[in-house]
């Protein structure tokens, strides 16, 4: 049992993606201010939070594993709380079927410090706004901020909207707190659909407010950096904005290149005007890198579909590329759409494609050798240019000399697969 005259202890585990960290940082401060005292030991903490993603099948059993595994390892007494898209999204069925859970939380619930009373084990209702909530200052030079929840579109695969809800953004001033607050030399703006900030507040802010945004992040911090743009909102003032930033990276939400394919996954676009994009953003800056995720499988998806993504990767000599089997998610369009394809079909088209991405980005790293990239160190030894986003993609390796949370200039001597290496300049 714990010592009551020391203060509790809290062990935060965080599955999923970069808008699940924020989450993640929220809940911290949160603890924080309780009086609760961070712990990197989940065995020493009274109270263990896991995070959970429900994105895909893949993920939901990752978080039960992580979740099964965490209650092994706390110690007599401590509390065991699930927040987070599973918990909001399968509350009832986690309550039944993991009794190791003290109290299953979904977004917005507080954490509770005490055993759970008889009968008690979902949390129904949000008691306080997880999106505004104050954070703890950046540990790494670099953070991410979440300037909206949720999403109003209605693509084929994705249940997001049916458990985060519609789009709600945040007020620019909230924001810009929260940078100032976090300190960090690089601000990654991240939501559900990032460039449609606004959209759902015209009364305020309304479409296009992710310019203005951009721009005021810009004049408070060294670089700003913008992940999961969906390619219809990619108009040309935001392109300037990006560029303006100094970090001409554009992560675009294309999912596939088949015009057709496309429609049946409830999506704009084709491959054509993608690449006409492309180019353009090329034209106007020719250091721009670019990276994208496509999903393979999704019912219907003919060979015809596929070769025609497969040239569309060939010829978009994209730097980065993720690739994803379609999971047939319940709350979504696709679940029941006949046509599926295949479980064989769908590994041999991911191990096609991967393998010709694999190519292409060692390629366009091989093309990084000779150059001079100004880069952000994020600990000893590993830092990133305008060329890497933090935690999905490569990184540059560099001499542990250079300080950590400073900008160096590095001449890149070597490339190893998606990494690079770099030597300071002047060495």
């Amino acid at each position: 049992m714990s010592d009551p005259a020391q203060p509790q202890r809290f062990y935060v585990e965080t599955l999923g993606c970069p808008k699940n960290e924020v989450d993640s940082e929220k809940i911290i401060g949160l603890l924080h201010g309780d009086g609760l005292e961070r712990t990197d030991d989940p065995s020493c903490a009274d109270v263990v939070v896991v995070n959970t993603c429900a994105f895909i099948e893949e993920a939901r059993q990752e978080s039960i594993d992580t979740i099964l595994a965490l209650s092994d390892r706390r110690k007599d007494g401590a509390r065991l709380v699930v927040t987070g898209c599973m918990a909001e999204r399968y509350g009832d069925e986690l309550a039944t079927e993991l009794p190791e859970v003290d109290q299953v939380a979904g977004f917005g619930v507080p954490v509770a410090l005490g055993r759970k009373p008889a009968g008690l084990s979902v949390t129904p209702a949000p008691a306080f706004d997880l999106l505004n909530l104050a954070r703890p200052k950046a540990s790494a030079p670099w953070a991410y901020v979440k300037i909206a929840e949720g999403c109003d579109r209605n693509c084929g695969f994705c249940a997001i909207p049916s458990f985060r809800g519609p789009q709600r953004s945040r007020d620019i001033e909230s924001i810009l707190r929260e940078v100032d607050q976090l300190g960090a030399r690089e601000i990654v703006l991240v939501a559900q659909d990032l460039a449609s900030y606004g959209r759902d507040r015209p009364g305020d802010l309304g479409a296009g407010a992710i310019v203005p945004l951009v721009r005021r992040v810009t004049e408070r911090t060294d670089r700003v950096r913008l992940l999961y743009l969906y390619p219809s909102d990619l108009s040309d003032e935001l392109i300037e904005a990006i560029l303006d930033t100094g970090v001409a990276y554009f992560d675009l939400s294309l999912q596939h290149v088949s015009k057709a394919h496309l429609r049946r996954m409830r999506r704009w676009g084709d491959g054509r005007r993608f690449l006409s994009r492309i180019d353009d953003i090329r034209s106007r800056e020719a250091d721009a890198v670019f990276r994208s995720n496509f999903i393979v499988g999704y019912p219907g998806e003919t060979e015809a579909d596929h070769d025609e993504l497969l040239s569309f990767v060939d010829a978009a000599q994209l730097d980065w590329c993720g690739f994803f089997a379609f999971s047939p998610e319940e709350g979504t369009h696709a679940l029941n759409l006949p046509d599926r394809v295949a479980d064989d079909v769908m590994r041999s088209r991911l191990a096609e494609l991967r393998e010709l991405q694999d190519h292409i980005t060692a390629r366009r790293r091989d093309d990084c050798i000779g150059s001079t990239q100004r880069v952000l160190v994020d600990e000893p030894g590993v830092a990133r240019s305008h060329r890497e986003a933090p935690e999905i993609d490569g990184v540059v390796n560099v001499p542990e000399s250079l300080e950590a949370g400073q900008f160096h200039d590095v001449e890149i001597v070597d490339a190893m697969g998606p990494d690079l290496v770099g030597v300071g300049v002047g060495c």
